[in-house]
């Protein structure tokens, strides 16, 4: 008999009872200093005809920046900036697409995302909605896409999150915060040029750079582990502890971590995350902290479920002298908590990865609300 969990992935209970899920992959990547200057030639034969642009969504930092002058603008091709000060929403992803078709005579030849994980995961959602109908909330979930999406490539101007190369896009929804986690979610291309994310916060990216540790922790120690997405996770921690915990130069470190946000990225793609995103998917909503900050917001209290991967975290804090907020939660009223939880208890899938199929036999809503009430 073959047991099915949250994911959808049959686990065989023997060798003749094979129903793997067959996940998509992002099918040509270019890595290198430089290599977004290769953009033009990439996209040239993918376009449709002069009357049918590619739209670029830039994070608008770099508006007016040098960034913006190597854009690769021909024909009716369009810029759209876009702050990345907030977490992305489904509201955002329909206007998005509204003025886009409205624009337009017919659909865009693709979108291409330049920025961060809230840049990278507009793209995907916009290039989603651009090839189904209805709204991006209706998508919010597992396999709920049927249509494929237009052509669309990712560019990270830092690293860490593994939007790059993931199947899901998160999205803010009028009731949940969920990614639309479909086959047709991810990039066609990816142009990683570690070059671009020169110029990023510390903090950011120490933020950034955590989502991809704790991406590796919650894989690895989680109950969907396998070889596949072991492997991955394993050579993606490697990297994060050269980056963060050893003496590297700043290029060295650049490379590394662009390539620790791939392999993160793809550890979880055929296992899933863990107990600091369920979590932190509950700070987002109600709160609207970005995901990298909140993650490390929720896993520094998470050491009952990571003891190792907290310690090394804490590390890290330390050695990089990191002061994350304090009090986030001290003046949240009791209908914020309740939504907050409710939020984090719906990701099921994440929780079973985490503690197993009797998750609920440990995780509550009293659990939950003393872990929100120490941040």
């Amino acid at each position: 008999m073959d047991i099915k969990n949250d994911m959808g992935i049959k686990k065989a209970s023997d060798d003749k009872a094979e129903a793997y899920r067959n996940f998509p992959m992002v099918p040509r990547v270019v890595f290198g200093k430089g290599s977004f200057n290769q953009l033009g030639d990439i996209l040239l034969p993918k376009r449709k005809h002069s009357d049918a642009p590619f739209i670029f969504l830039v994070d608008d930092v770099f508006e007016g920046e040098l960034l913006q002058e190597r854009i690769p603008l021909i024909f009716s091709d369009q810029i759209i900036f876009i702050s990345a000060d907030e977490e992305p929403k489904t509201t955002q992803v329909d206007a998005l697409v509204k003025n886009i078709r409205e624009g337009f005579s017919e659909l865009p030849s693709g979108i291409v995302g330049i920025g961060g994980g809230t840049l990278l995961d507009l793209a995907k959602a916009v290039a989603i909605m651009l090839g189904n109908k209805g709204g991006a909330a209706d998508y919010q979930g597992w396999d709920l896409v049927q249509k494929p999406a237009i052509y669309h490539v990712g560019i990270p101007t830092i690293s860490g999150t593994g939007a790059e190369v993931s199947r899901t896009t998160v999205l803010l929804g009028p009731d949940k915060k969920l990614g639309i986690n479909s086959d047709f979610t991810t990039f066609d291309q990816v142009i990683l040029d570690p070059n671009l994310t020169q110029g990023v916060s510390k903090e950011q990216w120490f933020y950034t750079g955590m989502d991809c540790y704790i991406h590796c922790i919650e894989s690895l120690e989680g109950t969907y582990l396998n070889a596949f997405s072991q492997s991955y996770g394993e050579k993606a921690l490697e990297l994060c502890k050269e980056v963060f915990l050893s003496e590297l130069s700043s290029e060295d470190s650049r490379d590394k971590l662009m390539m620790a946000s791939w392999h993160g990225g793809m550890s979880i793609a055929y296992s899933q995350v863990g107990a600091a995103h369920a979590l932190s998917y509950g700070l987002g909503y109600v709160l609207g902290v970005k995901h990298g900050i909140g993650n490390c917001l929720v896993f520094k209290h998470l050491s009952e479920f990571y003891p190792k991967g907290v310690a090394l975290f804490n590390e890290m804090l330390t050695k990089h002298a990191i002061e994350l907020p304090k009090q986030v939660c001290s003046t949240l009223s009791e209908t914020d908590f309740d939504i907050m939880i409710s939020v984090a208890m719906g990701m099921h899938p994440l929780w079973e990865n985490a503690l197993g199929k009797n998750w609920r036999a440990t995780i509550t809503p009293e659990k939950l609300r003393s872990i929100y009430e120490k941040i």
